[in-house]
């Protein structure tokens, strides 16, 4: 070892000590603060619970098509959040079809409500099939940076496509579920929330059992393991990285339609909020991991609520971001995320 070497090995290892100790510091502040506020109103840090979980099956739902698609490709698919848009607008239209509009003042059935989520998922299921076979599937031997840049421009077209398609003005999402106040004992929210979580949930529990226990879960999971590998053992590779687009993309679409229910307006730019924070959500689980990008979206979702709740609305979303730099710097692997070593 050199003399420079050896000068600077402690220096690293203190800097290696140093960082976590650091973050500590500067989460104490808005820890102690969302603490107080929790012990001087316990019912409504009981009730900004909740709601920090529906907000975070959102999430989830967008996070899992980002790390399915890591999963298997490797590639960060930036269009996803746009996907999620189209899936609201989707939803305000199908919902329109039924006759309900955004100044209705009655919800709609049970089989239009599902009627609704459905036409979502497959709109959106067929747009990320679409998007894999004509954006990504030609540059799937490219270097890395080229399919990353495809993405983004895939996003900016489908952004400026729903501008011409939609115009820019906010549509009101049609009251698909009317919502209701609901007292879960001491804690009353609405059950829109309550049906946002449960749907969200039911959804992940199906991707779950489709992937453990279906032939195509198998075949997207021998994908990820090792992709030469699957296509040599007479996986059909094409076809398997088409559903895992197709099944991303359906539950961005659902995730669009959960969030319109909840949101006052849906814009062209809507998904780019809740698309980077899904994507933070899948670097916090673990991008690559589903079970992981379920936990990040459910984190990052109560997260955003607690400090919006007991710091700032405004500076939420600083928060949530900032927790990306975080995990990149103490545990870039993410929480359910395992270390990998690449050969070059």
């Amino acid at each position: 070892m050199t003399a420079a070497a050896a000068a600077t090995a402690p220096s690293s290892a203190l800097a290696k000590r140093a960082l976590p100790l650091g973050i500590a510091v500067l989460a104490a502040y808005p820890t102690l603060l969302i603490l107080k506020g929790a012990a001087e109103r316990p019912t409504a840090f009981l009730r900004n619970l909740v709601e920090g979980v529906s907000l975070g099956g959102v999430y989830a739902l967008i996070a899992l098509g980002y790390t399915m698609v890591y999963g298997v490709l490797g590639l960060i698919n930036f269009a996803h959040s746009d996907v999620f848009m189209i899936g609201a607008y989707v939803g305000i239209f199908t919902a329109s079809a039924f006759g309900l509009l955004a100044t209705s003042t009655h919800g709609a059935s049970a089989g239009v409500a599902a009627a609704v989520l459905i036409a979502s998922m497959v709109t959106s299921a067929l747009l990320g099939m679409v998007i894999e076979r004509f954006a990504y599937r030609p540059l799937r031997n490219a270097p890395k940076l080229t399919p990353l840049v495809t993405a983004i421009g895939v996003s900016m077209l489908l952004q400026n496509v729903a501008i011409l398609l939609f115009t820019a003005t906010p549509r009101g999402f049609p009251p698909v579920v009317r919502a209701v106040p609901v007292a879960l004992g001491p804690v009353t929210v609405t059950n829109v929330k309550l049906i946002d979580l449960a749907a969200a949930v039911l959804l992940m529990v199906g991707l779950t059992v489709l992937v453990r226990h279906t032939r195509v879960g198998r075949a997207m999971r021998a994908l990820s393991a090792n992709l030469d590998a699957a296509r040599l053992m007479g996986v059909p590779t094409n076809r398997i990285i088409a559903v895992t687009f197709g099944l991303g993309s359906a539950l961005a679409g659902a995730g669009g339609v959960l969030f319109g229910i909840d949101q006052p307006a849906i814009t062209p730019l809507t998904g780019v909020q809740p698309g980077l924070k899904a994507f933070v959500a899948a670097v916090l689980g673990g991008i690559g991991n589903i079970p992981g990008a379920m936990l990040g979206g459910l984190l990052i979702g109560l997260i955003e609520q607690l400090s919006s709740a007991y710091l700032s609305s405004s500076f939420a979303p600083a928060i949530v971001f900032s927790i990306l730099v975080v995990v990149l710097l103490v545990r870039p692997q993410g929480l359910l995320g395992k270390v990998t070593r690449e050969k070059v």
